[in-house]
């Protein structure tokens, strides 16, 4: 018979299984952070390329890269989102007794994301407060430009 491992708080695969997800979660919030960073140097040069072209209305072109970096971002969001739920279900069952040997290191990617859960994302204040005012900025840009061609 196989004995049970330890599997406390204190229990060192249990504090290496929670770093290990800690780090997944790191990892997303990072991404969406790069897609914001993206973002703004894609918008930014399409912006200016039409403002040194006087193609006014190639600006919204700019709309592609910010908006398919929006959706990627709130990808990134609503991963981070699911790996905390994951953290949480297995901290609750760490305290309650109910956790299992096959449960430490395995990180499985918590898919699918599902359509409800990304239009939550996407539509949530940290996505739309950076990707809204930089939409309306390109609009704002095409205005301009328009108005003054």
């Amino acid at each position: 018979m196989v004995d049970r491992p330890d599997l406390g708080a204190e229990s060192s695969a249990v504090q290496l299984h929670l770093r290990i997800v800690q780090g997944v979660i790191g990892r997303m919030a990072d991404s969406s952070r790069s897609c914001k960073v993206w973002c703004a140097a894609l918008v930014s040069a399409v912006l200016v390329l039409v403002a040194r072209t006087d193609g006014d209305h190639h600006a919204l072109i700019a709309l592609i890269p910010a908006l398919a970096l929006a959706i990627l971002d709130a990808r990134y969001l609503a991963l981070e989102r699911k790996f905390r739920d994951a953290y949480d279900g297995f901290v609750q069952r760490l305290h309650g007794g109910a956790l299992g040997p096959s449960e430490l290191y395995v990180v499985d990617p918590p898919l699918p994301i599902g359509v409800r859960r990304l239009a939550q994302t996407v539509t949530s204040f940290s996505v739309w407060l950076f990707h809204g005012p930089l939409v309306v900025l390109i609009f704002a840009a095409w205005l301009l430009l328009w108005l003054l061609d």
